[in-house]
């Protein structure tokens, strides 16, 4: 008979089944057993609110169920969206999540990787920026937007290509002289295509461009200085607009308007990434979206394949362009066009 006011084991669930430990054992290991077997099992897990150990099973299967994401902040909404996918695609997978957000503190992406081989997870799922980053061999390890080695699979949107669409979108939207504003780190990662991508879709639809770039931490007054610059008698050379992410788009987009411009009448503009409003109403900007589930699941999956012969050294999954209201077609247009 089982005590008051401890936890049930796995002894008391076979006891009020009438089954044997090791049948309990298997049902709760997911091992095929007798569907009878099984059926009074779970009636009396259910009956006695017995609780699975998991930790346990873990240490046997030398497993914690749990992957570590390490991401610059949960702040940005691309970042909070990501982290919500790849949680649900561990979900799928009965795995947990250990959330690891570094505040953009290089130094700190050192220390948490250190800290997630302590806690023994199984894996970790990085989108750093640190460029002397080390991750020891043997540490599953999935890198997003960033190549870091033959050894360590790197999971990216087709930012090339991104930028290209952007470019021969604002041409087909009759743009005559365009610009490309991006913020970014000067590391070398899969989002700097956005810039390549943009300058080849120019050249291939012979649309003059002109370029603003600036680095992390320096002043976004910058921009507005180049839009000054570029003012003539009330009016702006430039009428398009592509900003290497949606935050920067918005900003833009705020910036014109206190300048006396409308967008998208005067200036067109699209941004990078597909953010959205309250994260599932509209975007916040006509953009090209990375396709975030889609590359939620191949982070996963690449992570917790066994087998290292089959983890390709860079997956560029598809981007698409949506409209969100600051280019000239409407909502119904782009409806049909799709």
């Amino acid at each position: 008979m089982k005590r008051d006011n401890s936890a049930p084991t796995m002894k008391d669930v076979a006891r009020e089944a009438g089954v044997a430990l090791g049948t309990v054992s298997k049902v709760v290991n997911g091992i095929p057993v007798g569907e009878s077997y099984r059926i009074r099992v779970e009636e009396a897990i259910k009956k006695l609110n017995y609780q699975v150990n998991s930790y346990a099973q873990g240490l046997k299967a030398n497993k914690t169920y749990t992957v570590a994401l390490l991401i610059p902040n949960t702040r940005e909404p691309f970042f909070g969206l990501l982290a919500y996918h790849i949680n649900l695609a561990l979900l799928k997978r009965k795995y947990r999540l250990l959330l690891l957000s570094t505040d953009s503190d290089m130094a700190q992406e050192q220390e948490y990787i250190t800290m997630a081989k302590q806690n023994k997870v199984d894996g970790i799922i990085g989108l750093t920026y640190n460029p002397d980053l080390v991750v020891e061999e043997g540490i599953p390890f999935v890198s997003i937007d960033r190549s870091m080695g033959a050894k360590i699979p790197c999971v990216a949107s087709d930012n090339f290509a991104g930028g290209q669409l952007a470019a021969e979108k604002l041409a087909d939207l009759g743009c005559k002289k365009v610009a490309f504003f991006r913020v970014g780190s000067v590391l070398n990662n899969e989002p700097n295509k956005r810039k390549a991508g943009f300058e080849n879709g120019c050249l291939s639809r012979s649309l003059p461009y002109e370029m603003k770039i600036i680095n992390t931490g320096e002043s976004y007054d910058e921009f507005e200085r180049f839009l000054l610059d570029h003012m003539r008698d009330g009016k702006l050379e430039i009428d398009g607009v592509f900003c290497v992410t949606d935050g920067l788009a918005y900003f833009t987009c705020k910036l014109l308007r206190r300048l006396g411009l409308r967008v998208p009448e005067d200036v067109q503009v699209i941004g990078f990434d597909g953010i959205r409003y309250f994260g599932n109403a509209d975007y916040i900007c006509s953009t090209i979206v990375q396709p975030v589930p889609d590359l939620a699941e191949m982070c996963v999956e690449l992570l917790l394949q066994e087998s290292m012969s089959a983890k390709p050294p860079l997956v560029c999954l598809p981007v698409t362009y949506a409209y969100g209201g600051t280019t000239l077609e409407s909502p119904e247009e782009e409806d049909k066009g799709e």
